[in-house]
């Protein structure tokens, strides 16, 4: 493994960065204060901005407008747009188009990959299934009828689905294989449900209800919810890598300012120790998600399959998320409570990353299994 960064991977982070600066995590009323959503849509302001600066087509070709990079790229700029609790769907609208470009019809390429690039078209994805804990796949079905597929079920926790054009739907045909649908929100038959994030931010339950969508708008290759299931995975971890590195470096300044005894208690050993523990967390978190998303850039062999490299992932990225600010809050003491303090905020992030990449415990499972079906040396 190589982790240097290519040029154009290291020129999109540094052009992430210049634009998430002036982003103040507090930007929206805080989760805690409200009982409703923070918000009614995401930051359109810097949507418009991410357009500008060419960051919504990173995965995209240039006939599309776009710079034609890769996985390693996109979780680049995530990770910079986690560090500043960016509210933008920048996962899920990059993952969908890449995953149309890559598995779509030219039809459908020609009709919304520019537009997406542009940030004219926002696009969502239904990944988490009926009840977040069962394959999303699985949880709405596609029967042909004519020269249309017809929907019905449910996935839940759609991030921005009242807000996107378009939301990419994983459904299971009769023949066992696995389809995606492109359906507007306001389409007949489809019914939202609103659900609140940790976060504050409004996710919808996506209730289909025979919901006939044109076979254009139907991706059948084999393979595309695979691909798409592992990208977004590994931008998660991504986020979840962003928001621990924000939250470590928050916590590095204050214990290195407050003062207790007439010290900075950052010289107290058992500070030290927490904050070592947890930056040897951010460190594997790190190393394996460039472990991962590097899998499914080069679409490498390796002795594992590529799942074996997102399970070892998604294990450091749940848990260590979890002990990085659960070890912030223990070290800031009742600082970290104060909602004038974003330490809150990051918070509540980290426990909608941590739910939304599913149970450590599951993914050792996973993982134990690979290693069963692909005995090492």
């Amino acid at each position: 493994m190589d982790f240097t960064f290519s040029e154009e991977q290291q020129a999109a982070a540094e052009a992430a960065a210049g634009v998430f600066a002036d982003v103040a995590p507090d930007g929206v009323p805080s989760p805690a204060d409200t009982t409703g959503a923070v918000a009614d849509d995401f930051d359109r302001a810097l949507w418009a901005r991410l357009a500008e600066a060419d960051l919504l087509s990173l995965l995209l070709d240039e006939a599309y407008g776009g710079a034609g990079l890769d996985a390693i790229a996109l979780c680049l700029v995530l990770r910079e747009s986690a560090k500043v609790l960016a509210r933008v769907p920048l996962l899920e609208s990059s993952a969908a188009a890449a995953t149309v470009q890559a598995y779509g019809g030219e039809e459908l390429r020609s009709a919304l990959l520019t537009r997406a690039g542009r940030g004219d078209l926002v696009l969502t994805v239904a990944a988490h299934g009926r009840t977040g804990h069962d394959p999303a796949e699985l949880a709405v079905t596609a029967r042909r009828d004519g020269d249309r597929w017809v929907l019905d079920g449910v996935q839940t926790a759609v991030p921005w689905a009242y807000n996107a054009d378009l939301v990419v739907v994983p459904a299971h045909t009769d023949a066992d294989r696995t389809v995606l649908a492109l359906v507007a929100p306001d389409r007949e038959g489809v019914v939202l449900a609103e659900q609140i994030s940790t976060t504050g931010e409004r996710l919808a339950e996506l209730r289909l209800e025979s919901v006939p969508i044109a076979r254009v708008d139907v991706i059948d290759a084999d393979g595309a919810w695979e691909w798409l299931r592992d990208l977004l995975t590994a931008g998660t971890c991504a986020l979840s890598l962003g928001l621990g590195t924000a939250v470590l470096r928050m916590t590095s300044e204050y214990t290195g300012k407050r003062e207790q005894f007439g010290f900075p208690v950052a010289t107290f050993q058992a500070v030290a120790v927490q904050a070592a523990d947890r930056y040897i967390d951010l460190r594997a978190m790190e190393a394996t998600l460039w472990q991962a998303a590097w899998r499914i850039a080069s679409a490498a062999p390796g002795a594992l399959p590529a799942a074996a490299d997102l399970a070892v992932a998604k294990i450091w990225a749940a848990e260590g998320v979890r002990r990085i600010v659960q070890t912030a809050q223990h070290l800031h003491g009742g600082f970290g409570a104060d909602t004038d303090y974003p330490l809150h905020r990051y918070h509540a992030w980290a426990k909608h990353l941590e739910l939304s990449l599913g149970p450590a415990a599951a993914h050792e499972e996973a993982l134990g299994d690979l290693l069963a079906a692909h005995p090492l040396g």
